[in-house]
């Protein structure tokens, strides 16, 4: 578990991420839901990060990690892994602040993604691996080629990037009673639920997993990080396994209040809640996070409550046949 010493630092980091980065990185609506909020009786409210650049919240961590690189590491270039919304923000970061982004992937990557992480000017190598292995790997040629490895999750600097929408939630709605936030490697809950610890202590963070990928809610539920079998799942943005010595599994035990998981059947349901009440397309890992919510409703019945829309980064087809 993360210790005061270590959560104040992450605290101050965040700050000045939510200074240094704007313009370049916008900040997204936080917009009430009428037909949500009818429908589930609680005050719903939705944080916009699918109107992210690059459609995903991801832009925000990938932006903060490249501004604080030298002037070295910014020449030599940087590694990821990523399924395709990190690999987005970092080549787009990466276009605008002049350092060269290779980005490993796992083979069966959203194609729609994949495009657009080379449109933005990303070289791609996709790898006959799960994407655990794949983040090893990347992290592996990192350390052979002298570049920096950026981590999806498991990096302080990335983390304080995502916690910016923690910063957002506090100037835009300061009585929050819970955040539900959809949970893969742990960095945007770990961020936003940083921020909000000492911002908003009373706002319970609420964890939302695919039941066919919780790998992190089973290590918490197990006390270590473990390795296990997931099955195929919509929410393609948190699937895949998390690193043995990652961050963010210290900060969940500290920050998370509540865990729950979500069927494919209720992902699918809420990417249709979504479009037909508010008119927006969602991918799967935004619409655990509203999932999350629907399940837990009855217990934040008239609560005020934020769901984290986290990104839009779909193939069409793929959403259109999840919400028929």
């Amino acid at each position: 578990m993360i210790d005061d010493a270590s959560l104040a630092a992450l605290q101050q980091a965040i700050r000045e991420a939510h200074q240094a980065l704007r313009p370049e990185v916008a900040v997204t609506p936080l917009s009430h839901s009428a037909r949500l909020s009818a429908m589930t009786g609680c005050e719903v409210h939705l944080k916009c990060e699918h109107l992210q650049h690059t459609g995903s919240f991801k832009y925000r961590g990938a932006r903060n990690k490249l501004r604080l690189l030298d002037d070295n590491q910014r020449k030599r270039g940087v590694i990821a892994a990523s399924s395709g919304n990190h690999g987005q923000g970092l080549a787009l970061a990466g276009g605008t602040l002049g350092v060269p982004v290779t980005v490993y992937t796992a083979h069966d990557a959203s194609v729609y993604k994949l495009q657009a992480m080379r449109t933005l000017g990303a070289e791609v190598l996709a790898l006959e691996l799960d994407p655990l292995g794949v983040e090893l790997e990347a992290g592996r040629q990192a350390r052979l080629q002298g570049k920096v490895f950026v981590s999806p999750y498991n990096d302080l600097q990335v983390i304080a990037g995502q916690g910016t929408v923690g910063m957002e939630l506090f100037e835009q709605a300061p009585e929050l009673d819970a955040v539900f936030v959809a949970v893969g490697g742990g960095g945007l809950i770990g961020g936003i639920g940083a921020a909000l610890h000492g911002l908003s202590p009373n706002t319970r963070m609420i964890g939302c997993w695919p039941a066919n990928a919780p790998t992190l809610q089973a290590s918490l539920q197990a006390g270590r990080i473990i390795d296990m079998v997931e099955q195929e799942t919509l929410s393609d943005g948190t699937a895949g396994g998390v690193e043995p010595d990652s961050v963010t599994f210290g900060l969940c035990q500290r920050l998370l209040s509540q865990t729950v998981l979500v069927s494919e059947d209720e992902i699918k349901a809420a990417m249709r809640d979504v479009a037909a009440c508010e008119r927006w397309i969602i991918e799967g890992a935004a619409a655990v996070a509203l999932a999350g919510m629907k399940k837990l409703a009855d217990e934040y019945r008239g609560k005020r409550v934020a769901v984290v829309l986290c990104g839009r980064n779909i193939v069409l087809e793929k959403f259109l046949e999840a919400i028929a």
